[in-house]
């Protein structure tokens, strides 16, 4: 099945007065066609920064991309004019971004803000795309007598799914959501995460879902990335990762999640805290808080190994390697 995205070797840095912010390093990955992809990662790992390298929408300045490409269906979406991103937003790339209670317009009704980009994308007139959008809120639970409401009238939840909304409207092959249910309670959170699950087979989307939560992730997702420092760290399908996890980084995240069936005073967690991006250690990048660094860890870079369940560290191979 042919890649619908595939990023190769993706470095973005924030460059001010003071400091380079090396934000992505080197990132490297694939979506298929129907295929849901995971990006996890702590805060700071730079899985927004890479959302936004795909959109093109990286703040220019501080912002840049200093290496790399991003293939969407086969054409390098760097060396695209401003129309001509402009055109795939939307259209071919929708984004989902992290916080539903800002990202609408608090002046603007609802529905005149998702049927202007029917209008602008699809050039249907006023009455079409409100026709489209009232059947679109519909299939996401929101009833057409809320088309005329403000964003302030709307719970968390719902506001969600006018985010929702406004990401489908153009049918986009691939859709990014970015911690689409950080802001939710967790009955909230389960309706939209099935939600979005059954739009994606309805519409046949590909789908890059970012999130910090693993347990979201597996009901979500087909394959999960693992991310550290804006690096890579692991890739496989979700069951790959999640009953055998290769990385030190990754094994710490999974043993920090309380189980019921344990009983334990105190929870785990990974000593430290992340690299700085502005001042990145020499060799691993996780290093300084791996309890099995060798000698080579602090000189020099790990490559990723593996077949289809891959690793970026020199003893990912070796299953005596613990956290």
């Amino acid at each position: 099945m042919e890649n619908i995205l595939e990023i190769k070797n993706l470095h973005v840095h924030y460059v001010t007065e003071d400091n380079v912010i090396k934000a992505v390093n080197g990132v490297n990955l694939e979506i298929k066609k129907g295929d849901s992809l995971g990006l996890v990662g702590e805060t700071g790992a730079g899985k927004t920064t890479t959302a936004l390298s795909i959109i093109q929408l990286i703040p220019d300045p501080p912002g840049m991309i200093v290496d790399g490409e991003i293939l969407y269906k086969g054409k390098n979406l760097i060396h695209n004019t401003e129309k001509e991103n402009k055109q795939l937003r939307g259209n071919g790339i929708s984004m989902i971004f992290q916080d539903s209670m800002t990202a609408l317009n608090p002046i603007m009704r609802v529905g005149d803000q998702l049927a202007e980009v029917l209008i602008t994308h699809k050039k249907v007139s006023k009455h079409e795309a409100r026709n489209q959008v009232v059947d679109l809120l519909e299939t996401v639970g929101v009833k057409a007598d809320r088309y005329n409401d403000y964003p302030h009238q709307f719970s968390g939840g719902m506001k969600q799914r006018v985010l929702i909304t406004m990401a489908l409207l153009c049918n986009p092959a691939l859709l990014i959501a970015d911690e689409p249910t950080t802001a939710l309670d967790v009955t909230i959170q389960a309706q939209v995460l099935e939600l979005m699950k059954q739009l994606r087979k309805q519409y046949d989307m590909s789908m890059l879902f970012i999130s910090h939560d693993l347990g979201v992730v597996a009901e979500t997702c087909d394959r999960v990335a693992i991310m550290y420092a804006g690096e890579i760290v692991e890739i496989g399908t979700v069951e790959e990762v999640y009953t055998a996890p290769k990385h030190p980084y990754t094994r710490g995240l999974f043993q920090s999640i309380p189980k019921l069936e344990e009983d334990r005073a105190k929870l785990f967690q990974i000593e430290g805290s992340m690299a700085n991006p502005a001042s990145l250690p020499e060799g691993c990048f996780f290093h300084p808080r791996c309890k099995h660094k060798a000698d080579i860890c602090e000189s020099i870079s790990p490559t990723m190994q593996g077949e289809r369940h891959l690793s970026k560290c020199h003893f990912s191979l070796l299953d005596e390697v613990k956290v």
